[in-house]
């Protein structure tokens, strides 16, 4: 108790004695966005005051890497939307430069603040996590944004680094490629050598480029400072790169400044996170494209777990990823897609718009509609669930039709198969109707797609279970996989990001089985492969996941290691009971409602330009 108060004495001192780090303008910012003073707890409270148990009562610090890159302001904007939202106050007490000990210091005055919780993005894995322990010590709730520590928290919500890093190297190829460039030295230019969030993006990065005549350079660090990226741009160019790819916002605005300044533009860039700087440099042709994330959604979704937390509702350490989109040129200027996507719309009429997903059974679909029902009222426009009872594909084409003939506005559609129902998708378009793809894209030129990135989630879910099998000391064996069909393009790449995880392992994945959405026929194939021995089978959709929790739930080997796709309570039951490893969870519910936004923009007149939205996925365990 005495150790706790005189780091509370400490802190407060710390507070009132130096304004340039946390303790000043930036908690302000807070006071003013909620209207509350960021520092009126006594200090002494923090020792014994217990959670809140009503919302009005609660008090969150919201601690970033600093307070002026664009990325963080948006962040905090999602964040203060929430609180308004849920009554309670979230006061922004970053500091004003990327600086451990400054973020420290956050953390310290926010405990002695009588802060409930802290939504962090951790500068550092490391360097911050003995003040969070202190923290959590002290019965503040941790919940992670962007970037977490080593710290055990209640909530992450951040991009999936890694596969987005990736996404950007591959980006980079195609236009080096397209431009005749097949080898030459690529800078790259991060912001330390611990942020967590920027070590992945650099590690995906890489990735892209293994089997390639490129030659990547030692990677130099500017701390996210634009002016000290830019210096370290200007001389990768003097070195002759042919590409520069910047880590997170000021990386990228210096590297973009750089090529600029250079008057050189076939120098490939590429980067992350959206500011209007960057928006101009690649408008201006100086960046190739950036990975948006989505930050508003980070603080909006950080501030609900938080409050939950406080509330004692446990989050069991959640890990979501919020998404990323690819902006490039295209997509930037009068109707882009990525400026249409986020403005806000109205309904001049009641437009009516058809849901055709590839069933109406699965809790996928179910919950993807009720997204779509929700925005609908809020819109003032008619969405109807048109889908058939089950997966066939001549029964989802009678349904597009007959959306068609009755009049429908608008199209939002899983595709069973990117084949099958283009014809008549050709046809819907060719009589005015709006077409909107949610979850499952066919092969014709849509308005908008909201989707999973599947063949990173389907990675994801290999890892998980290579991870598993490894800590039960299981090196090698045999491997099913559960899939739809041989078609349906969601599934197809969850299957091709799995067997991409394995490679290079010992382990040996079978030939696929298919169970075309009949979930008995799921769980045979799945007690099939049991008596065949494998040490784990993968479900690429729902009914096929729960297939194959029911098969190892029958067999009585809890051994075999199930990993599958998608949410309903029978999956969330079988992974309780230790049938199931994990599950990526999507977000049928923003596919719905995006969509059906999408729908309206389309048909009061706005350009959509085929936007692809990355709706995220998480992985739930038991």
């Amino acid at each position: 108790m005495k150790k706790k108060l005189l780091a509370m004495l400490c802190c407060m001192t710390l507070a009132a004695a130096s304004l340039t780090g946390c303790g000043g303008g930036a908690a302000e910012t807070g006071a003013e966005a909620t209207g509350t003073d960021a520092a009126g707890a006594d200090a002494a409270g923090a020792d014994t005051q217990e959670p809140a148990a009503s919302g009005g009562d609660v008090k969150i610090a919201l601690i970033t890497m600093d307070s002026i890159d664009q990325h963080w302001v948006t962040l905090n904007e999602g964040a203060q939307e929430a609180a308004a939202e849920l009554g309670v106050t979230v006061d922004f007490m970053a500091p004003n430069t990327k600086d451990d000990a400054q973020q420290i210091e956050c953390v310290n005055n926010a405990v002695a603040g009588g802060y409930q919780a802290i939504l962090v993005a951790a500068n550092g894995p490391d360097a911050i996590s003995s003040a969070l322990k202190e923290a959590s010590a002290a019965g503040v709730k941790i919940v992670y944004v962007d970037s977490p520590a080593n710290v055990d928290a209640e909530a992450t919500f951040s991009t999936d680094n890694k596969a987005a890093g990736t996404t950007a190297g591959q980006e980079m190829i195609k236009a080096l490629e397209a431009a005749g460039t097949t080898s030459g030295d690529i800078g790259i230019i991060n912001v330390n050598a611990a942020t967590d969030s920027c070590v992945m993006r650099e590690e995906g990065f890489r990735a892209a480029f293994e089997g390639s005549s490129f030659n990547i350079l030692e990677t130099q660090y500017g701390e996210g400072d634009a002016a000290k990226s830019q210096s370290i741009a200007e001389n990768y160019i003097t070195q002759g790169v042919v590409g520069i790819f910047g880590c997170n916002e000021g990386s990228t605005t210096g590297a973009g400044n750089a090529i600029k300044a250079a008057g050189n533009s076939g120098i490939i860039g590429v980067g992350f996170d959206k500011s209007d700087a960057i928006q101009n440099l690649i408008k201006d042709g100086y960046l190739l494209c950036t990975m948006a994330q989505n930050p508003d959604v980070m603080g909006y979704e950080g501030v609900k777990a938080a409050v939950a937390a406080v509330n004692g509702e446990s989050l069991g350490g959640k890990v979501t990823d919020t998404g990323v989109s690819v902006i490039d040129a295209a997509g930037l200027g009068e109707g882009a897609a990525d400026a249409a996507l986020n403005s806000t719309t109205t309904a001049s009429q009641e437009w009516k718009i058809a849901l055709i997903t590839m069933d109406s059974i699965d809790q996928h679909w179910v919950t993807l509609n009720e997204g779509a029902q929700a925005k609908a009222k809020e819109l003032g426009v008619s969405v109807t669930f048109m889908a058939p009872n089950t997966k066939d594909d001549a029964q989802q084409i009678e349904c597009v039709n007959n959306a068609v003939a009755g009049g429908y506005n608008a199209i939002m559609v899983a595709a069973n198969g990117p084949d099958a129902i283009s014809s008549a998708l050709n046809e819907a378009a060719a009589a005015g109707v709006k077409i909107v793809y949610v979850d499952s894209p066919a092969n014709v030129e849509a308005e908008a797609t909201f989707s999973t990135d599947n063949k990173a989630a389907g990675k994801t879910a290999g890892e998980e279970m290579i991870k598993a099998l490894e800590a039960a000391g299981t090196t090698s064996g045999d491997i099913g996989i559960i899939n739809v069909n041989a078609a349906t393009d969601s599934c197809v790449m969850r299957e091709e990001g799995f067997r991409s995880a394995f490679e290079g392992t010992d382990f040996n994945l079978l030939e696929t089985q298919y169970g075309e959405g009949d979930a008995a026929k799921f769980q045979s194939i799945a007690e099939n492969y049991i008596t065949q021995g494998v040490v784990g089978i993968f479900g690429c959709n729902e009914g096929s996941t729960t297939g194959a929790g029911n098969a190892i739930k029958a067999a009585g080997n809890a051994d075999i290691i199930g990993v599958g796709f998608d949410k309903s309570d029978a999956i969330m039951n079988l992974i309780g009971d230790g049938y199931l490893l994990c599950t990526m969870a999507q977000n049928p519910d923003q596919m719905g409602s995006m969509g059906v936004e999408a729908c309206v923009k389309a048909l009061e007149g706005e350009s959509l330009g085929g936007a692809v939205q990355d709706t995220g996925v998480s992985v739930l365990t038991k």
